[in-house]
């Protein structure tokens, strides 16, 4: 997956933004202002994904690409090493998670709003 690629992703999902609070090199991910997932622009070497800290444990066990997260609370935060043989199947869920997790971090009212976004 290349950059374009992981926005288009992040972008298709409901009430998703994209910023550059950190600089313009780094590209942030947000879902009604939480973030859920940032890359750097520049180079896509690797993407931060938020993550259940049980499940962030075992992933970087199983895999040389999964890290705790860089310059991120390292429990709940995961770093994927892009290039390294990642497949695209699971970076897409992991990504599908990260946003999950945030999403049902929000009020009811927001996630409710969400729900309705995605039935138009």
């Amino acid at each position: 997956m290349n950059i374009e690629d992981f926005r288009d992703y992040c972008l298709l999902k409901a009430g998703v933004t994209e910023e550059t609070p950190f600089g313009p090199d780094t590209l942030v991910f947000k879902v009604v202002g939480k973030l859920f997932a940032l890359t750097d622009i520049n180079t896509f070497g690797s993407v931060n994904l938020k993550c259940d800290p049980e499940r962030a444990v075992e992933l970087r066990e199983q895999h040389d690409y999964v890290l705790p997260g860089f310059h991120m609370n390292k429990k709940h935060w995961n770093t994927i090493l892009m290039g390294t043989g990642v497949p695209a199947h699971q970076f897409r869920e992991l990504i599908d998670h990260s946003y999950d997790l945030v999403r049902a971090s929000l009020p009811k009212k927001q996630r409710e709003q969400l729900a309705a976004a995605e039935q138009e």
